[in-house]
């Protein structure tokens, strides 16, 4: 069955249903020398409204770069449900107390032992522009059966469906 939109508010409700169930991406960013570096992160707020939140230490290469150049990249990767989302934005760091305890999750103490009182915490917020997902089509089964039948009839798999969404 396609899972089309029929509004952007479909759209941009699938991309939120999307992120939430991968939870964990690859936030890009752009260093000094121009390289792209990416590194996984953990989503800490699930409710989408255009505005994605992390935490990470203010003195971490990841914000440096931010301060340099804002513009980012967060790729979602769900296997379990064969969906993938990119979301293209701009960046910025700051704290803020009463945004942290909203998004606070227990199981970041593993990387910031006194919780929200952790020397040098701090918030990136990443305001999206775009995003563009791609949904597949079907279980895993399904999936490697078109590969191979791509691989007998020489023509490409149906990859599922992709769209664009803008923020």
């Amino acid at each position: 069955m396609s899972k089309e939109p029929t509004t952007v508010d479909d759209a941009r409700g699938r991309v939120t249903e999307l992120i939430r169930d991968a939870r964990i991406c690859l936030l890009t960013t752009s260093a000094v020398d121009g390289r792209l570096v990416s590194r996984p992160m953990s989503l800490q707020a699930a409710e989408f409204d255009g505005d994605l939140w992390f935490f990470a230490y203010a003195d971490s290469a990841k914000v440096r770069q931010i301060r340099v150049n804002p513009q980012v990249n967060i790729g979602f990767s769900d296997q379990r449900h064969h969906a993938w989302v990119s979301v293209a934005g701009t960046a910025q760091e700051g704290w803020d107390r009463a945004r942290a305890e909203q998004v606070w999750n227990p199981l970041l103490k593993t990387w910031f032992p006194d919780g929200l009182d952790t020397p040098g915490i701090t918030l990136i917020k990443v305001h999206a522009s775009s995003a563009e997902y791609w949904d597949s089509p079907g279980s895993t089964v399904v999936n490697l059966l078109g590969v191979a039948k791509a691989t007998v009839t020489g023509r490409p798999p149906k990859a599922g469906e992709n769209h664009e969404v803008s923020y």
